[in-house]
């Protein structure tokens, strides 16, 4: 019954996170973008604007310039998480490929780090006043899901084991969409169960930043305003039709 009920929430989970996430960023595609805004110093060409985008992705650049505590845990924690992401893909190979079994040892020091660095950030929304002023309880909560689901992977790691091997025959059987037994081990349970509360609220979340930073007008504009004349498609066809 437990694997019934866990095949049937990460299907669900998967639909919601695809659609809702599809839905989104179609949403941010065709939102209307009428006024240059790009953040200065801006770039002045297309391939400028994407070196800004890449160097905001992976180095998190303008948190750096405005926070480096914030930077230093929130730089930590995506690392970590990345790397925590990288080293589960082994649950959904039948032929793991190299370079994820050469991860596997870091990736548990990846759970280690990213539990520190999400506890720090959750700290300073206690610690600091003006922080904790302009917190919402979406961001407390959001934070101690994804503590959650690090402490809960690491608990199965070294607190108590569980069998690994059924856990990924469950994983590839889901995906030929063939529900396999699945240990009933509490920790596992618990981790399963907020990683699939983290894929059903992710599309209506803050963690969508990590999509939204491609479509913010302030990092993904070319400052030419004073070289060339923008007009937004949809007021391009407005004037189109008021000439005709």
């Amino acid at each position: 019954m437990i694997s019934i009920v866990y095949a049937l929430l990460f299907y669900v989970a998967s639909i919601l996170l695809v659609v809702g996430l599809g839905m989104k960023i179609w949403r941010y595609a065709t939102t209307p973008a009428p006024l240059k805004i790009p953040t200065m110093p801006a770039p002045l060409t297309k391939a400028g604007v994407g070196f800004r985008l890449f160097r905001e992705v992976a180095f998190f650049e303008s948190l750096f310039k405005s926070n480096k505590w914030i930077w230093l845990f929130g730089y930590i924690f995506h690392v970590a998480l990345l790397v925590v992401l990288l080293r589960h893909l082994r649950y959904f190979q039948s032929d793991v490929w190299w370079w994820v079994k050469l991860i596997q040892p870091f990736g548990i020091y990846a759970g280690f780090a990213m539990v520190f660095a999400l506890s720090a950030l959750l700290a300073r929304r206690f610690l600091v006043e003006r922080i904790r002023y302009i917190s919402s309880p979406s961001d407390y909560l959001m934070l101690l899901l994804l503590i959650g689901i690090g402490a809960s992977g690491l608990a199965m790691k070294f607190v108590s084991h569980t069998d690994i091997i059924a856990v990924k025959i469950y994983m590839l059987g889901l995906m030929r969409f063939q529900i396999g037994d699945l240990p009933t081990h509490p920790a596992l349970l618990i981790h399963l169960a907020l990683v699939a509360l983290l894929m059903i609220i992710f599309p209506i979340s803050k963690l969508l930043h990590g999509v939204g930073i491609f479509f913010s007008p302030t990092r993904n504009q070319v400052d030419d305003s004073r070289t060339k004349r923008h007009i937004a498609p949809w007021a391009k066809k407005l004037e189109e039709g008021e000439d005709r």
